[in-house]
């Protein structure tokens, strides 16, 4: 039987994505409708929302896109949230909008995908989700249907004399007590009804007596239960009321009850989910405001400190997309297990959703405190974890706040927490960071940046940089890749990693790259004009350029109006690149490769696609990432991937290039093991077009090395 799912997403590719991608006939089987607005999806989930029925094809859960033409970012989750909180959404992200995504899970999301994982996780993933909404709405149903018997079913009903002593039992106060009606009447119902209290077991009165007493209906105590002949227990609820004659004397009293442990536990068992996280079972965002509110009033009063441990897992996302939700949920339980026990019991660890914490540490009276538990979790969560025969590692970011001296209330403390966490991952991961007020101005100058963007083209703020790829047999200069720099007029030079990730979600990027097209196409013309050697050009490419219209069209245009042959130049992407809306991309890429475009895959080694990637698409170039080349010397597994990738590029007749390459000693590892070419600071760093001019007059009087990995690379100039 088919499920109905809500797809919002306004780009017909990542539409035909998810469609594709659920397209799994049989027990499961997902329907797609699909809208291209928020304003459409909300009029469809109305419908869900109406009293009085369901649609005959009921929603079971909503896909969205949180970037539409009639609603962006966190506001479309909330609109959709605030109609049908009922109703789990899954958010499809770019991996650009990625904190937006999580910022919907901490909102109420029951998880986010990024589009580039479609085909491999949507259908697994969905399915999890619906099922889990199933059994929390079973959950809740069960609830109902408790209540409703428990309405419905024949209570227990006792009567005493005026004595006290039994005089009837009906079948349910039979089965309930364990006495029968014959050995009960006549006895007290002291012996016959014992109660207690459920906390602390000691006896309380009985209702009946202060029924009989006070002349009036009467209720047992709140938490008590029925202690059975056999000395098991039940939690009731009762009511007693005196019985009279027709003169209006006491002759007795009837008391009624019935059976509630289901329902108590149920209520319990409810209470506990609704303030824990159901995978970990650590307290979740509710509690720790509660928690948090408490700590506050008690520091308040006492005058004492407090800290809270903003925490996110680096390297997570790769190992739950890469091994699969099952393998992320137990090692997720395994990192709340080491959290627990890195802190005192008066604490509270939470999780806030995906891969964050929080760590709550009350009466902190330093510091230093804080900082000695942040070094403990790193150094327990760095230890491997064991999970189905594989050694999983992970590292950690913490952002740290202390009370007062960072807020004064939960909502400051929480917020400047997670912008340390941020400059914690900026400095490298796997350490912590403590809030400073600098901090505050971390968004501000990426919107500051941003804002620039748009102007820097017409300002001609941008420039290109240089640097040489070197031939490694032969010491010949034969490439060069092109990076991007920006002049900025108040911050002087910005490097592409500060300000390419703003463009990218501004929608700066196409212009960009375009110029950086031309510009890098028109400088290999002006060397060549000069009679200097044609070089291969190497360019960065991004995810928004290569879905851009006409991508393949204006890459041919530029040649042409350049008179450059396609094989001139080499468009670069990363490894996680490839694994983004795969099927459009292999379209777009062999679309390139046909023209006669060279593809490098840039940081190989460091995503999580599968080698069957390198078959499926039409890839002429591996460039090996710095991070393995950097430890060459000094670090065997480093060196064993190093020799795997060279000898992987052999075998499959790709070229293969050793990025980062800085020593001798380096150099010499590469070409003994015939790694063809190469490129980094030994060699060059990234140089003006004046400067790379220079050298490239310089390479083309040289004469090639000699043969054998031995002989020595003349360098003359090239590492100024």
């Amino acid at each position: 039987m088919s499920k109905a799912v809500l797809l919002i997403q306004a780009d017909c590719g990542d539409a035909q994505s998810v469609r594709e991608a659920l397209l799994h006939p049989g027990d499961g089987y997902f329907q797609v409708e699909w809208v291209t607005l928020c304003s459409d999806g909300l009029k469809r989930l109305a419908e869900e929302a109406k009293p009085g029925g369901q649609p005959t094809n009921a929603i079971t859960a909503v896909l969205v896109d949180l970037f539409l033409p009639d609603s962006r970012g966190i506001e479309t989750f909330d609109r959709l949230f605030h109609l049908t909180p009922e109703i789990p959404i899954l958010v499809l992200s770019a991996a650009q909008d990625e904190d937006v995504a999580k910022l919907a899970v901490r909102r109420g999301a029951q998880d986010y995908l990024l589009k580039a994982r479609l085909d491999d996780y949507l259908l697994p993933k969905l399915r999890s989700m619906v099922e889990r909404a199933a059994i929390a709405e079973a959950l809740f149903e069960e609830k109902e249907r408790a209540q409703v018997t428990l309405n419905s079913i024949g209570d227990a009903v006792i009567s005493t004399d005026v004595g006290g002593r039994v005089s009837y039992l009906n079948a349910v106060a039979e089965g309930m007590t364990g006495w029968s009606l014959e050995e009960a009447v006549g006895r007290p119902l002291e012996e016959v009804f014992r109660v207690a209290d459920a906390t602390t077991h000691e006896g309380v009165q009985n209702p009946m007596k202060l029924a009989l007493l006070e002349n009036k209906t009467v209720g047992l105590a709140a938490n008590c239960v029925l202690i059975r002949r056999d000395g098991s227990e039940a939690a009731i609820e009762d009511s007693a009321a005196p019985i009279h004659d027709r003169r209006g004397h006491v002759t007795g009293a009837v008391i009624v009850f019935r059976d509630v442990s289901m329902a108590r536990a149920l209520s319990l068992k409810m209470a506990h989910l609704a303030q824990h996280d159901s995978l970990t079972d650590l307290p979740n965002r509710i509690l720790l405001d509660d928690r948090l509110t408490q700590a506050l009033a008690l520091a308040r009063r006492h005058q004492k400190g407090l800290a809270l441990l903003f925490l996110d897992l680096d390297r997570f996302k790769g190992i739950n997309d890469s091994l699969g939700h099952a393998i992320g949920d137990r090692l997720l339980q395994s990192v709340a297990e080491r959290l627990l026990a890195c802190v005192r019991s008066s604490d509270t660890v939470s999780r806030q959703g995906g891969d964050e914490f929080v760590i709550l540490l009350s009466d902190v009276s330093q510091p230093a405190d804080a900082a000695a538990t942040a070094e403990k979790i790193l150094l327990a969560l760095s230890l491997p974890y064991r999970i189905d025969q594989r050694d999983l590692h992970l590292a950690a970011s913490i952002g740290v706040v202390i009370y007062p001296h960072d807020g004064t209330d939960a909502k400051m403390l929480l917020k400047h927490a997670d912008l340390a966490m941020y400059r914690a991952k900026d400095s490298g991961r796997n350490t912590y960071r403590f809030f400073e007020p600098d901090m505050n101005g971390y968004t501000a100058d990426g919107q500051s940046i941003e804002s620039g963007l748009h102007r820097a083209i017409e300002r001609h703020e941008f420039v290109l940089h240089y640097q040489p790829i070197m031939g490694l047999d032969s010491g010949v200069l034969i490439g060069v890749e092109a990076l991007i720099r920006w002049r900025h007029p108040q911050r002087g030079l910005v490097l592409p990693a500060q300000f390419v990730p703003l463009a990218e979600e501004s929608g700066a990027i196409a212009p960009i790259g375009r110029w950086v097209l031309h510009e890098a196409c028109g400088q290999s013309r002006e060397w060549r004009d000069a009679g200097l050697p044609p070089l291969r050009i190497a360019i960065n490419i991004s995810t928004v350029e290569l879905r851009s219209k006409g991508f393949v069209e204006i890459v041919g245009g530029i040649l042409e109006e350049h008179r450059l042959g396609p094989g001139d130049l080499e468009l670069e992407l990363t490894e996680t690149f490839l694994m983004r809306d795969s099927n459009s991309t292999a379209a777009v890429l062999q679309s390139l490769s046909d023209l006669g475009v060279r593809i490098a895959l840039d940081d190989f080694g460091t995503g999580y696609s599968s080698l069957s990637h390198l078959k499926r698409f039409p890839i002429d170039t591996l460039k090996i990432d710095q991070s393995f080349v950097r430890n060459l010397a000094t670090d065997p597994d480093d060196a064993s991937i190093v020799s795997a990738v060279i000898g992987m590029g052999k075998g499959l007749q790709i070229r293969v290039i050793a990025e980062g390459v800085e020593t001798r000693e380096q150099l010499a590892f590469l070409r003994k093991r015939g790694c063809p070419e190469g490129q980094g600071f030994y060699f060059s760093r990234p140089v003006s077009a004046r400067e790379f001019t220079q050298l490239l007059r310089r390479s083309a009087t040289r004469s090639p090395v000699p043969d054998g990995p031995e002989a020595p690379i003349p360098l003359l100039g090239l590492r100024g």
